[in-house]
């Protein structure tokens, strides 16, 4: 059967259909003849099924087309057992590069597997664009599956809170003198000064007093607005995109810690009922704005690290007091 190149479309006479569709999942049926995207053409040259596309063996057609890419992620799937179709072919939407059907199924069928945006490890890629699961082509062509979710953030954290608690702020933190035992003990509020001592003074983040200090639970001698200037004298804006954060995940029954050890701004317990009888956290979470441009080494590295720690990678996304949720996790299809 001749194979023909035109435009962005490779056309395969009859009985492409039968051949490569009905059989196969590749490409899209007309009539008779069989529509393939390059990189599905580019997969058929290379294990030799079709001779040539315009007399183009592999080699030329892949340097012709330029899908090196999709083709590295088209035939490891391929590879392990699944169908897949060129997001064109059923009218994906941008961003999706690939439709994959669950193992033992393909085009002929409405069932769904996975949706998948195929980056380079140089590319950048906006935040708010990831709704898709990502393959992650490296330097070396190895691939990185990163699964997508929006992720339920909840708890029953919930805790009656004191008033009037007088606290001093000093440095990048505010020192409750005598605060009450629960604010600590049962709503997981700041950090005993002695760490062994849990009924004396707390020392509380920035964070943590501006919180409660919008709910009147804290009162410095400085005005309110004091230990949210001294956040931004230290931060700059990251200081207002973390208290959103913060502020939500508390409004949502969930205790965030700092995750610094963990390299993310958050570490969270869904259901703290006493301090003193913690379970493991659940979350990391990395606070960005909503306009921030991901490098995919980066999204590598965090989902990797909170796997190692048995966490679940979750990224905030914020422009204003909006908060929107994304969690990454690393996938083997």
């Amino acid at each position: 059967m001749d194979a023909t190149l035109d435009g962005d479309v490779v056309r395969l006479s009859g009985p492409g259909r039968e051949q490569f569709y009905d059989n196969r999942g590749y490409g899209r049926p007309d009539d008779d003849a069989l529509d393939l995207a390059p990189v599905e053409a580019a997969h058929l040259l290379f294990r030799g099924d079709i001779e040539n596309v315009d007399g183009m063996d592999f080699r030329s057609f892949l340097a012709t087309t330029d899908c090196t890419l999709d083709f590295l992620v088209y035939k490891d799937l391929r590879d392990r057992g699944f169908y897949l179709s060129p997001g064109r072919w059923r009218d994906a939407g941008d961003g999706v590069d690939f439709v994959v059907y669950p193992r033992g199924d393909g085009p002929w069928g409405d069932d769904v597997e996975y949706r998948m945006r195929v980056v380079g490890e140089r590319e950048r890629i906006a935040a708010t664009s990831i709704d898709e699961t990502l393959a992650v082509v490296d330097e070396e062509s190895e691939i990185t599956y990163l699964g997508v979710d929006t992720p339920d953030i909840s708890g029953t954290s919930d805790t009656d809170l004191p008033s009037d608690v007088y606290g001093a702020l000093l440095a990048d933190r505010v020192v409750l003198w005598d605060p009450p035992t629960d604010l600590y003990r049962q709503a997981f509020y700041g950090r005993p000064l002695d760490g062994r001592e849990v009924d004396g003074p707390i020392q509380c983040s920035l964070l943590e007093a501006a919180y409660l200090a919008e709910r009147d639970v804290v009162r410095v001698d400085a005005e309110h607005a004091g230990i949210v200037e001294r956040g931004r004298e230290v931060e700059g804006d990251r200081f207002d995109r973390r208290l959103a954060v913060y502020r939500t995940l508390r409004e949502r029954d969930v205790v965030p810690k700092t995750g610094f050890k963990f390299g993310s701004d958050f570490r969270t317990y869904a259901d703290v009922e006493s301090a003193d009888d913690l379970g493991h956290s659940e979350h990391l979470v990395r606070v960005v704005a909503a306009g921030h441009e991901f490098a995919p080494r980066d999204l590598a590295l965090d989902v990797r690290l909170a796997h190692g720690v048995r966490k679940t990678m979750v990224f905030a996304l914020v422009d204003g007091s909006e908060v929107e949720w994304l969690s990454l996790s690393r996938l083997t299809p």
